[in-house]
């Protein structure tokens, strides 16, 4: 299944586990963060100023 920009941060990572290392690569910490069953990736992404389109890719190419 793609991951999609509106997708929850913690369904990304409980289906796909091996985006989590993706998540860290960019230096977000969701990983356990108890905001992450509510952000969506779009969300983790400008929270964390982080250039969606570059994680977006980085994630695609993961999962």
């Amino acid at each position: 299944m793609p991951i999609r920009f509106d997708d929850l941060v913690d369904d990304v990572m409980r289906r796909s586990p091996e985006t989590i290392r993706v998540f860290l690569e960019f230096r977000m910490r969701c990983v356990g963060c108890p905001i992450a069953c509510f952000h969506t990736v779009d969300d983790a992404c400008r929270e964390h100023g982080v250039d969606r389109e570059a994680f977006f890719r980085a994630l695609a190419a993961c999962a």
